[in-house]
């Protein structure tokens, strides 16, 4: 004679839980993360390693998207890992490109803003307290004109293979 198991109420219930849990932590990626301030998301605050014996760093976000029916601009950043944060542009005049710290950046209603490597704006953090490595996550503090200020974590990631460590060239190292 052969028995087969016969699953229990409390024994069906708990797999269909595991099944359920077990779907929801796939269905959520692990690297995904933005912050809400006001109307604005903030999408995927990062930094790249900092490259030894340079006191400069960088900052990058996915975007900013101004949900809101008006604009709004973000007009200065802070971090406990440097002296100062500057909101920087990068432009190409000819051959050459040219970086300059910003009083703000411009967020349009209803459009997404990048600060990406390569994009147009970045975040340069001026006199970093300790190089910047792998797996680090720091505070990075944001101010909006009209959003306010909010805090959301940076995490230190290496760049996408064929980029500069810093995504502009050296620019690191480089004195006001």
């Amino acid at each position: 004679m052969t028995t087969t198991p016969s699953l229990t109420r409390r024994g069906v219930l708990l797999n269909v839980t595991a099944f359920a849990l077990l779907g929801a932590s796939i269905a959520t990626p692990a690297h995904a993360h933005d912050f809400r301030a006001g109307q604005l998301v903030i999408d995927h605050p990062y930094a790249t390693p900092s490259l030894a014996g340079t006191p400069n760093g960088a900052a990058y976000l996915r975007g900013i998207r101004n949900r809101g029916a008006a604009p709004d601009r973000l007009v200065a950043a802070s971090t406990p890992v440097a002296e100062r944060v500057e909101l920087h542009e990068m432009t190409t005049e000819g051959d050459v490109m040219r970086m300059r710290e910003v009083p703000a950046i411009d967020l349009p209603a209803g459009q997404e803003v990048q600060l990406r490597h390569g994009q147009r704006y970045h975040l340069m953090l001026i006199n970093l307290r300790q190089p910047l490595k792998v797996g680090d996550r720091f505070d990075l503090t944001l101010k909006f004109e009209k959003a306010g200020e909010t805090t959301v974590k940076a995490w230190v990631q290496q760049p996408r293979a064929g980029s500069s460590p810093t995504g502009h060239e050296g620019h690191q190292g480089h004195k006001h």
